[in-house]
């Protein structure tokens, strides 16, 4: 987003179309009814063949998309297995699910493999279908998720892996893919969710996946069915963003693991329990307390855009400093934030 080459691309996008005629302002209504477009369903397909994916299909949000992707697909007799760290949206759309859901712990591979297994062994005459969703990278912690041993786990039920690359799009695999993708794992996940107002700097989301599932979410998906889609305005941004980023991404990926073992070096001077334990560019330093955690932000919110994560955002005690690094930030910048 605070790339200047992007944003004169993106306007280059926009006054092209509106030279051609086309109103860039407004879609005018759902997808099912005058939202859809040419330009969308060509967007769809680029987006399907970057991330090597049968095809793609829009939301105006990441949550948006969660939320009608979980309220939607399981059905009743299947039970979801969501780790305890998943993103709140994936949480609303099972709500509304007619399937069941269980929570396992964070990124324990063999707390997911007993679940199952207690779960087979409670229906034995007929065993459910079995959805697993986690995060590739998780927002409050950075921590990355065991994304192989989660896809044999999945694989030896026969059940069906949904991944949320939100916080990997971007910042892993070739040309950006995501982290699914840097580990060749496209083949034995069922969907991935890539969303563009992180990395991308632009606004909404994408499911990559089958296309029976795409077809499936136009039909089904209410979050996508009742809303107004995305303007041209924004899927031009969108399509400006993915060449940006297969141009730029491996370029920004090395100034980041550069920025974060600069970072990181800093830290281990710090107690274990103070630091989360992240290889990711999603830093965090514990201040236990809302009221302390903020304090402590506010001092260095006068220089860095630093953001308290407080309580019941993360469990209490283990409030934080959630500090993201980022391709345009400096070495300077990064041992000024060490010291500060």
């Amino acid at each position: 987003s605070k790339s200047k080459e992007l944003t004169e691309q993106i306007e280059a996008e926009v006054a092209r179309l509106s030279q051609d005629g086309c109103s860039v302002i407004g879609s005018t209504g759902s997808r099912l009814l005058s939202g859809n477009s040419a330009y969308s369903e060509s967007l769809e397909g680029e987006l399907a063949r970057f991330h090597g994916a049968e095809a793609a299909l829009i939301f105006n949000s990441g949550f948006d998309l969660n939320m009608g992707l979980f309220a939607s697909v399981p059905q009743p007799g299947d039970v979801v297995f969501y780790d305890e760290l998943i993103h709140q949206s994936v949480r609303e759309g099972l709500k509304l699910s007619r399937g069941s859901s269980r929570q396992f712990r964070h990124n324990d591979v063999e707390a997911l493999r007993e679940a199952i297994a207690q779960c087979l062994a409670e229906h034995r005459q007929k065993a459910p279908n079995i959805i697993v969703a986690v995060e590739s990278v998780y927002s409050m912690d950075g921590h990355l998720a065991p994304l192989r041993d989660f896809c044999e786990v999945v694989n030896s039920c026969g059940g069906s892996l949904i991944v949320d690359e939100a916080h990997g799009t971007g910042v892993y695999g070739a040309e950006g893919r995501g982290l699914v993708s840097e580990l060749g794992l496209e083949s034995e996940v069922f969907c991935r969710i890539h969303t563009f107002g992180k990395a991308l700097g632009t606004h909404g989301a994408a499911v990559v996946g089958p296309a029976v599932l795409r077809e499936y979410l136009i039909n089904y998906a209410w979050s996508l069915v009742y809303s107004t889609s995305l303007p041209l305005h924004s899927l031009a941004a969108i399509r400006c963003a993915y060449a940006f980023l297969s141009k730029e991404a491996e370029a920004r990926q090395e100034i980041l693991r550069k920025l974060i073992k600069t970072f990181q070096s800093r830290l281990a001077r710090l107690p274990a329990e103070m630091v989360l334990d992240s290889p990711s560019p999603i830093q965090g330093i514990i201040v236990p307390g809302n009221v302390e955690c903020v304090q402590v932000a506010t001092i260095l919110r006068q220089r860095f855009d630093v953001l308290p994560i407080r309580s019941p955002t993360v469990p209490a005690g283990k409030e934080r400093l959630r500090i993201v690094l980022h391709a345009h930030n400096t070495e300077e910048e990064v041992n000024a934030i060490r010291h500060a």
